[in-house]
């Protein structure tokens, strides 16, 4: 270290030493961060000790009499037959009239239950479920009224046959039904096949709302695509943040592997928490579990269902059909042969042969969320000792949060009148048009619009002069303060969905710390913040197999309204909260001007005043000459 020389003194300059803890260089307390942590450590404990086994229900004493061949040729000729059953087509009325009358040679009672649905992409059409009951057997036999479901949609998306998917599962209804026409059961079976299953469930999502059988369905086993190429594979999770009884899973994992020799693929942990976080499946068992009852699907799919480019005759692979046809049949049995079926929905992650409960995963979840509350109550308390001015800052987070508003309400107005998708509030078919062809124009004008909205606030949003350290905290603070809300408003939605949310209260936390560190730090933390979303998009771009198209399938299912209102209203203000943020780190921040140093007309007037100026300025005269009586009624009128 260089010396300064005083004649003959050599003076050494201090060293220079690191911001004392509470300065404004280091305004968060990392003592009482750290400390809120122990309170994770209680919902740690107890998840690990709630982790637990399932058990499986006894599996049936007789063997499964499922026939390969009759289902191969139900499978086959519908595929054949009917190749284009998708929702309103010929196809789909004779497709329809083809299983009905099938059902009705084995002696059901067949009721057609009809039903009208918006479908993105169609427009509005006439969908038909059949609804069937096998026949009574022998004098004096009481059926329970509890029932079990059997399902499998029958329609596709009419550009290839559908072999797999669903003339498979159809044709593994059909054998079932004439096993179980023949069988004495002690529960009351109905098999449903659907319309609208390639379509996200619409025709499962009006059975499950039917209040006949709202109150009696104790299982739902739903079969799609059981002839592919694919291992068996179970799919559980729903609409709603509830998962179905561990029991009937278990039993199907018990059936899959007792009769195709395999054990059956599920979905990861990771994935199982994010669809908890983010309710969401592309199969049929989703609608069941979102109104409480137990469901999973048996299928040869992945995460997304088999795309329909390919799927022909040459595609159904009978062995796969027959393995998992008796499985469904054993797993039919077990539950008719229990004495008590675990009933309703719970919420869990299966990891291995074992699984740990949902409520201590929320308890963690929210545990993880005090130490950034402690924080931010922290940091309040010490800039109100400073008197550092908070209401500057939160009304230039309000100013912000009214162009997220305003993005948010041209978005459902776009929606409403159909430039962007519109329809029931469903998953959205991910081989469609709609979920892959982007709207470029009505996106661009939505971003036209948007940035319209940002040019209106923005004069009072960037910095005019230099902002000092006082001004910044106090933007930081009402930024933490902003998102502390939100996330309270999500943990009473959701807990689980505080997963996405919880990287970007705890990095953003810290960007004060790292200020004096340069802009890469800085742009490093701010977009360590951003994980939680980005963990979403990734799950539909990898699991769901839609790459870049992720951000526009979100995007179109918050459009038809399958995500909440609350969950979209909370990303506008957490959107409010990341820009602010965002403008700290770059160096842009501006507290919001008090009255005196607004100019005398705000945003919107000056706006119309600048249009009304625009529209004049060819061949007008002089700016100092415009301030004429009928341009200055109408900007002092707006």
């Amino acid at each position: 270290m260089a010396a300064i020389h005083f004649g003959r003194l050599m003076v050494e300059p201090p060293p220079r030493r690191r911001p004392r803890p509470g300065s404004l260089e280091r305004p968060v307390s990392t003592r009482i961060y750290r400390a809120a942590w122990l309170v994770v450590l209680v919902p740690l404990l107890v998840a690990a000790f709630s982790v637990g086994r399932p058990l499986a229900l006894q599996q049936p004493r007789l063997p499964p009499s499922f026939d390969r061949t009759t289902a191969v040729q139900f499978a086959a000729e519908l595929a054949r037959n009917e190749p284009d059953r998708s929702p309103g087509s010929d196809g789909a009325e004779d497709a329809a009239n083809r299983v009905a009358q099938q059902l009705l040679d084995y002696g059901f009672a067949v009721e057609r239950q009809e039903f009208s649905v918006e479908i993105p992409g169609r427009g509005r059409q006439t969908l038909v479920n059949l609804v069937a009951v096998p026949p009574p057997r022998g004098e004096g036999i009481i059926r329970s009224q509890q029932t079990i479901v059997v399902m499998a949609h029958r329609d596709n998306l009419g550009d290839f046959p559908g072999a797999n998917d669903n003339a498979s599962g159809t044709g593994a209804l059909l054998e079932l039904a004439r096993n179980v026409g023949t069988a004495t059961v002690s529960h009351t079976l109905v098999f449903l096949s659907t319309d609208g299953g390639a379509y996200g469930g619409l025709g499962a999502a009006e059975f499950a709302r039917d209040e006949r059988f709202a109150d009696r369905v104790i299982a739902v086993i739903n079969l799609d695509a059981l002839a592919g190429s694919g291992p068996p594979r179970l799919e559980f999770a729903g609409d709603t943040p509830r998962s179905p009884a561990s029991a009937l899973v278990a039993t199907a994992e018990q059936s899959v592997l007792t009769e195709a020799e395999v054990l059956p693929e599920r979905p990861g942990a990771v994935g199982q928490l994010v669809d908890l976080a983010f309710p969401f499946s592309l199969y049929e068992q989703a609608p069941f579990i979102g109104h409480g009852t137990p469901a999973v699907t048996l299928t040869t799919g992945g995460e997304r269902p088999p795309r329909p480019a390919g799927d022909t005759l040459a595609a159904l692979e009978g062995a796969k059909l027959d393995a998992l046809g008796r499985s469904a049949q054993a797993l039919l049995g077990s539950l008719d042969a229990a004495a008590e079926v675990a009933r309703g929905t719970d919420s869990y992650v299966w990891i291995g042969s074992r699984l740990v409960r949902g409520w201590t995963i929320q308890f963690v979840l929210l545990g993880a969320l005090v130490p950034f509350l402690a924080a931010t109550v922290d940091l309040f308390a010490r800039c109100r000792r400073r008197h550092i001015a908070l209401r500057p800052a939160l009304r230039s987070f309000v100013s912000r949060l009214g162009v997220w508003l305003w993005a948010g309400g041209l978005f459902a107005f776009f929606a409403a009148v159909g430039i962007l998708p519109n329809g029931e509030p469903r998953p959205i078919a991910p081989d469609t048009s709609v979920a892959q062809d982007w709207p470029a124009a009505a996106l661009a004008a939505l971003l036209g619009l948007s940035a319209l909205g940002w040019l209106v606030a923005r004069p009072r949003l960037v910095p005019s002069e230099e902002v000092d350290r006082t001004e910044e905290l106090g933007g930081h603070l009402a930024a933490m303060l902003a998102l502390a809300g939100v996330a309270l408003v999500v943990a009473a939605h959701n807990p689980y969905a505080l997963l996405f949310l919880l990287p970007s209260l705890h990095a953003w936390l810290w960007l004060p710390h790292v200020s004096q560190r340069g802009v890469a730090a800085r742009l490093a933390v701010y977009a360590a913040g951003f994980a939680g979303p980005l963990l979403l998009l990734g799950s539909f771009a990898v699991r769901f197999e839609l790459g870049l198209d992720a951000v526009w399938y979100v995007l179109a299912l918050v459009a038809v309204g399958y995500v909440p209102v609350t969950l979209a209203l909370a990303f506008l203000a957490w959107g409010a909260a990341a820009a602010q943020v965002g403008a700290l780190t770059v160096g842009r921040y501006a507290p919001y001007p008090a009255a005196a140093e607004r100019p005398p007309r705000g945003p919107i007037r000056e706006t119309i005043r600048q249009l009304v100026l625009w529209r004049r300025a060819s061949g007008e005269p002089a700016e100092d000459e415009l301030e004429e009586p009928e341009v200055a009624n109408l900007v002092a009128g707006a």
